[in-house]
């Protein structure tokens, strides 16, 4: 778990089933919440492009997983006043960060793809 100690900011722990970085880990790691980080990565995006981009989400759950990474603070929304209104997602720098390690994910199993399906064949 996060500890203050002489206002230094300690570690948190996801090895530990109370450590608030457990719930973040499940946020920042589900199948969705990678496919979002990954296509906002490359820019900006309104809702109905990262909704054509990622394959197969649902609009309920690209709200809810937009809701969730925007909590968390990786995500910004912003509403422009058109009418009707235009939402635009994007990284926000802490965002960029988490973003950057789990496209490197993303692009470990793209490349790899053929060696676990082979393997999976066998």
């Amino acid at each position: 778990m996060q500890v203050m100690t002489g206002g230094e900011r300690m570690r948190g722990d996801v090895f530990d089933t109370n450590c608030p970085s457990r719930i973040v880990l499940d946020h920042v790691t589900s199948k969705w919440a990678v496919l979002v980080l990954a296509a906002l990565r490359t820019g900006p995006s309104r809702f109905s492009e990262l909704r054509r981009r990622i394959g197969g989400v649902s609009e309920k759950m690209l709200a809810q997983t937009l809701r969730t990474l925007e909590a968390d603070g990786f995500v910004h929304r912003e509403v422009a006043p058109t009418t009707p209104p235009q939402v635009t997602y994007s990284l926000t720098p802490l965002g960029e960060g988490i973003a950057e390690r789990v496209t490197g994910l993303v692009d470990w199993i793209a490349d790899r793809i053929p060696e676990i399906q082979d393997v999976r064949t066998r």
